[in-house]
């Protein structure tokens, strides 16, 4: 039977409650015990694929095309466990399916409430496919005190009725704030954010308490006694100098063991944190560094690019390189200003996924670049189309090479998809369709050229990746870009659509339409984010 942990968030909000849960459910699965992480967002929207990503951080894309949080790339960086779509619920998901039960008459006539009905529907979300797993974490977007959270609050109090307090734990993040005019940290927002919860009928079994200063025993002891919980379970929660030392850090403040203890767990082994220790070493001892330019169009907001940024990390942790990264908005290159200038000193080019034509010249100019100056590049999605539209217009003679994305053209490089197969069978799409999941998403396969440059960086010649995406790089024009010296080196099973091209006369350049950077992980580097910051690596000691 699964036991739960139910992960809420006081005072204020980005305390890093996603992050926890990926550490405390790291550390449980060092110790051998089977875990799930799952998110519940209050928000209204039925996923965040439709935000912006200025609104909401990044799109999260699991295997089975569910668009999600950004905090379930956290979930499967930490533990390697695939999410899936029932990982992640919303408000605006659950009251979209209680409305239609409605509407077709399952209620009977009943008066449909949130109180059973949707903190029913929220619960059976929360138990679902947990038979197989020894916990199963479940963290509360938002912060307690929010309105849109409240019936997440009271499924988590009716939880621990019906499963039993010994089968529940409620870990509470808060804040211990620092007021530098008096040189103390205060435990008040802490104490009333606690009496907020219990006020709704959960009481805190841990407190995870964030402070940017060393927490004092007597303060630890004062939060224990005003809050109602044992000094032990008081956990401080310092600032990290790298997310992948929290998973430690957390262990040595006894944030595990004091979980175990709470469900009367003695006897758990202890946890085998040799790879976190090994990841640790790497992040803070590189043997050198690397500078990349990533040209895109959300990079003010680097949320908007968080699983792409610990990639990159990532591909320098398997290089024992530091990779500092640049983030260059493509539409400066379109004002005029000097792209050389921007560029030259960069060891490796990136243009990442996106929608919309804003930036799209800036990151072409950006692409002819790495091409002509032969820096490595790495083209993602809409980067692999734009590195499509740069051959046919530069390589290829087809000067009016575009995107129907950008608008009408004569010459569609890139056009509109509106069939593929899926597991579920042919899919269909239109111009006018609803923007919401209407994309190929989630994971497909692909299969490579045997002698292609990318089949010996991924070691096969079939993979699997996933995909986010409207708009695909037409084949028709494969013939005349294969001229220009941009290969098609792997395509979908059928062969109609292409995944990835790759240019053999160039030292490393590369364009895929799926998004490798949502399958990297600390220990496990995606091969493409390996290959291209060791390329990088090569640049730099060419420079």
């Amino acid at each position: 039977m699964a036991r739960f942990i139910f992960i809420t968030g006081g005072v204020v909000s980005s305390l890093g409650k996603g992050l926890m849960a990926a550490s405390l459910a790291a550390l449980l699965q060092a110790r051998g015990y089977r875990v799930r992480i799952r998110k519940f967002d209050p928000y209204l929207y039925v996923d965040p694929g439709t935000m912006s990503p200025y609104q909401h951080g990044e799109v999260y894309v699991t295997d089975d095309g569910a668009e999600t949080d950004l905090d379930l790339g956290h979930y499967e960086r930490f533990t390697g466990v695939a999410a899936r779509q029932s990982d992640n619920v919303t408000s605006g998901r659950i009251y979209r399916d209680i409305i239609a039960k409605e509407r077709r008459g399952d209620y009977l006539g009943a008066t449909v409430q949130v109180v059973p009905h949707v903190t029913d529907a929220i619960k059976a979300f929360a138990r679902a496919e947990t038979d197989d797993l020894d916990f199963v974490l479940c963290e509360i977007g938002g912060t307690v005190g929010d309105i849109e959270s409240l019936p997440f609050i009271e499924a988590i109090r009716q939880l621990r009725n019906e499963e039993g307090r010994e089968n529940t734990l409620s870990v509470h993040v808060t804040l211990v704030p620092y007021i530098a005019a008096a040189g103390e940290l205060k435990t008040k927002p802490t104490q009333h954010s606690v009496r907020e919860l219990a006020s709704l009928g959960v009481q805190p079994d841990v407190l995870l308490c964030r402070c940017e200063k060393p927490l004092p025993e007597g303060e630890r002891a004062k939060i224990a006694q005003f809050c109602n919980v044992r000094k032990e379970a008081v956990i401080p929660a310092l600032d990290a100098d790298s997310i992948y030392s929290v998973p430690v850090q957390y262990h040595g403040e006894g944030l595990d063991s004091e979980v175990l203890r709470a469900f009367g767990i003695h006897d758990a082994p202890e946890p085998d944190l040799t790879a976190w220790y090994d990841i640790m070493d790497r992040k803070q001892h590189p043997e050198g560094e690397v500078t990349i330019g990533v040209v895109g169009k959300y990079v003010s907001l680097p949320d908007a690019y968080k699983s792409l940024n610990e990639a990159l990390v990532h591909g320098g942790m398997a290089n024992r390189v530091k990779v500092n990264i640049r983030w260059l908005d493509a539409e400066m290159f379109e004002k005029g200003d000097d792209l050389a200038a921007e560029l030259e000193p960069m060891h490796g080019i990136l243009v990442p996924g996106g929608f919309g034509e804003r930036g799209s010249e800036g990151k072409i100019e950006s692409v002819r670049f790495a091409r002509e100056q032969g820096v490595p590049f790495f083209g993602i999605c809409l980067g692999m189309q734009m590195a499509c539209i740069e051959g046919a217009r530069n390589t290829s003679g087809i000067e009016d090479a575009s995107s129907t994305e950008f608008g009408p053209t004569g010459e569609p490089v890139v056009g509109l998809i509106t069939e593929w197969m899926s597991d579920e069978g042919l899919q269909k799409r239109g111009a006018n369709t609803d923007l919401g999941g209407t994309m190929r998403l989630g994971a497909y396969e692909a299969k490579l050229s045997p002698n292609s440059h990318v089949a010996t960086i991924y070691g096969a010649n079939e993979i699997s990746e996933r995909h986010r995406h409207r708009y695909e790089v037409n084949g028709a024009y494969r013939e005349n870009l294969e001229k220009g010296g941009l290969v098609f080196s792997g395509m979908s099973p059928d062969g109609m659509l292409p995944e990835i091209v790759e240019r053999p006369d160039h030292p490393w350049f590369i364009g895929v339409q799926f998004h490798p950077e949502l399958k990297s992980k600390p220990f496990d580097p995606h091969p493409l984010f390996k290959g291209f910051i060791e390329a990088a690596v090569k640049k730099s000691r060419l420079v």
